[in-house]
């Protein structure tokens, strides 16, 4: 009996690229603001789909998150203590600072009371975008970067890129 191996055949060239921010957004209201454009204007032209029975919107928002920083000082202001809290949700972020913030058995625990250190946090959305070519795209924004990946075609990334020269936020 003749073995023979299997062998991955490239079918497609996915690429990605990476846009570094000389200046991250300054917090989360302005990266919110930013991701919320994006969906609703669609500066990109993508389009709607369909899979399965499901109508897809041009741009859609597929993952999401938020980590928060904080650290705890105690009565002479010295900190005793540090942590983060990842959510992927907005509002699970914005519940979540609340409520570490007010745990008093965790200020206890520490020594000290939290703090939210609202410079140090981390935020991060992913967007798919669908071409009129029928390809898929992700198009994801962190606080620091833009990164666009799995795109086939050149002339996506150049779209993105003369999109993003207009942009003061990517500037």
């Amino acid at each position: 009996m003749l073995i023979t191996m299997a062998t991955f055949r490239q079918k497609t060239e996915r690429r990605s690229a990476v846009l570094s921010l000389r200046v991250p957004f300054p917090d989360i209201g302005a990266f919110t603001a930013f991701v919320q454009n994006i969906v609703l204007k669609n500066p990109f032209g993508c389009t709607s789909y369909m899979t399965g029975r499901k109508t897809h919107p041009p741009v859609e928002k597929v993952r999401e998150m938020y980590t928060a920083k904080f650290v705890y000082l105690d009565t002479g202001r010295r900190q005793v203590g540090s942590g983060s809290e990842v959510y992927n949700t907005l509002e699970g972020y914005e519940d979540g600072i609340a409520a570490v913030v007010s745990n008093t058995a965790n200020a206890l625990a520490h020594g000290g009371k939290a703090r939210h250190v609202s410079a140090a946090d981390l935020f991060a959305a992913t967007l798919q975008c669908h071409d009129p070519d029928d390809t898929l795209w992700f198009f994801s924004i962190a606080r620091d970067r833009v990164t666009i990946s799995s795109y086939s075609d050149d002339a996506t990334r150049k779209r993105v890129e003369a999109w993003a020269k207009t942009v003061p936020a990517l500037q």
